[in-house]
């Protein structure tokens, strides 16, 4: 159960309230909450459409009313944000004539409690009589504290509670991931599955699942140092270290982990010396049987610019993928996405929205929001058109950027080739010839560097990339089918984003 107090309504929900005019001294019991709130709805409902007040108000559960607070309860955090953004002023208003001087309004969280995380109430004698404390998930490129934690009690896993195996919705597409994931949490380093590598594209919830497995760790075995850590953020830890000449500060800190989740381990690519420290911190932490979990958008044989010594220890363990949600997991996360928020969605818009929008749970998340906002502001019913309406406007009008993963999934298919022999040392003309090809597209519709392109290319250098560029132009220039050969792979290329 979560208290939530309303911190945007001066001098009402944190603090008692003063009347202007005469003081109007109200004494209630405890038994007549229902009446007190009662009389609260009858106003209400006089004052915003109908179909607001089924939303957002009839739902509200009056729970008691003592030491001139109000106590509700609401389906969700939601909910609490819902009404403090919409209806705050409402329900000042209504609160002050029903009830009067001194009354105090706290709401009570119910639904799904497992996605919440506690929250810590200290009073303050200010128009604020809350502060809700709760732990950094990260500290964007700045590099944390938690360097200088010595002992467990003091290290921050920088863990999201949010993201748990309790609200992690299983499905075929993550079944075999979430079971490694969570053999992995009930027994670190003791399981065959040391590192865990899981890779699959944005949003499918490697890091959710990532996360769940540190928090179920950090449950189960309090006294474990658990650590998750961007691989972005590594890197920037360790350019600092090397300028502040404490680089076997840094290192000394890493080996002394006992879980250490790595998420986007990708971004290593290309960066060597950030590597060949990884490298030494991964052998120290495997050989003393510590557990390692990392994280990918893509699977250990595709990544380029990535040393082979640490490409072989990723696969060490277990490689688990998780695939794209497929339309029965997409309905089963809506389901569960609109339950705990306490909304209510017609089974035909649900449905709809579970088949038209399948690149990844943050879709669909975003999705029920915008529609819960549009329904709100604009006082439409929640229905098939509604639905319709927001999901073409939000996913099928996205451009997506053209990644290099995508210029080689196009140009190898277009040759009949296997997306691997791209980055194999052969000279057959047409591996030759899809690597060149792919080189030039990735230079005219990418932002990265030649060099970049490079690593992840068959990992050649940036001399290769040029000459790759400049043959392609060369032919595009004297030879029409092979220019037609290129024009139709930059269609099929722009199609699929």
């Amino acid at each position: 159960m979560n208290l939530f107090f309303s911190d945007k309504i001066p001098n009402f929900a944190i603090v008692e309230v003063c009347l202007i005019n005469k003081c109007i001294e109200v004494t209630m019991t405890e038994t007549n909450h229902v009446v007190l709130w009662n009389r609260c709805l009858e106003i209400i409902k006089d004052n915003v459409p109908e179909r607001t007040f089924s939303t957002w108000f009839a739902p509200i559960v009056p729970l008691k009313y003592e030491d001139k607070t109000l106590i509700v309860q609401i389906p969700s955090q939601f909910f609490y944000e819902i009404l403090e953004e919409k209806f705050v002023d409402l329900l000042r208003m209504t609160l002050y004539k029903v009830i009067g001087q001194g009354t105090k309004l706290m709401y009570n969280v119910k639904v799904d409690t497992t996605s919440i995380p506690p929250q810590t109430v200290d009073l303050e004698a200010s128009n604020r009589s809350i502060a809700v404390t709760q732990k950094p998930i990260n500290n964007g490129n700045k590099a944390p504290s938690f360097l200088k934690a010595p002992v467990v009690q003091d290290l921050d896993p920088h863990l999201n509670p949010n993201y748990n195996f309790e609200n992690f919705i299983e499905g075929y597409s993550n079944k075999l991931s979430r079971s490694v994931a969570e053999t992995v949490a009930l027994n670190p380093a003791n399981s065959p599955f040391n590192p865990l590598f899981i890779y699959g594209a944005s949003g499918v919830g490697k890091t959710h699942l990532s996360n769940a497995i540190g928090t179920k760790i950090k449950e189960l075995y309090p006294e474990k140092r658990v650590l998750y850590v961007s691989a972005h953020l590594f890197q920037v830890q360790y350019t600092d270290s090397v300028r502040n000449n404490t680089t076997n500060d840094f290192i000394n800190f890493y080996q002394s982990i006992d879980v250490l989740i790595i998420d986007d381990i990708q971004e290593f690519a290309g960066v060597t010396k950030t590597q060949n420290t990884f490298f030494h911190i991964f052998n120290h932490l495997h050989q003393n049987r510590k557990q390692l979990i990392l994280t990918s958008d893509r699977a250990p044989v595709l990544l380029q610019g990535m040393e082979e010594r640490l490409l072989t220890r990723f696969k060490w363990g277990m490689v688990a993928e998780l695939e794209k949600p497929t339309v029965e997991l997409r309905r089963n996360i809506l389901k569960n996405k609109i339950h705990r928020d306490g909304l209510k969605f017609p089974p035909e818009v649900i449905d709809y929205i579970a088949e038209n929008v399948n690149e990844s749970v943050r879709d669909l998340e975003g999705i029920v929001i915008a529609i819960m906002a549009r329904s709100t502001i604009f006082n439409k019913e929640i229905d098939l058109e509604l639905a319709q309406h927001i999901v073409k406007g939000v996913v099928h009008n996205e451009t997506k950027p053209i990644t290099i993963d995508n210029i080689l999934k196009v140009v190898c298919s277009h040759f009949g080739l296997e997306t691997s022999a791209i980055h194999t040392k052969s000279r057959k003309r047409e591996v030759v010839q899809a690597r060149q090809i792919a080189m030039y597209l990735a230079k005219n519709h990418t932002d990265f560097s030649t060099s970049k392109i490079g690593k992840f290319i068959g990992n050649k250098d940036h001399a290769t990339v040029l000459h790759a560029c400049k043959t392609v132009k060369g032919q595009l220039e004297v030879d029409k089918g092979f220019h037609a050969e290129v024009q139709e792979i930059e269609s099929l290329l722009k199609k699929g984003n």
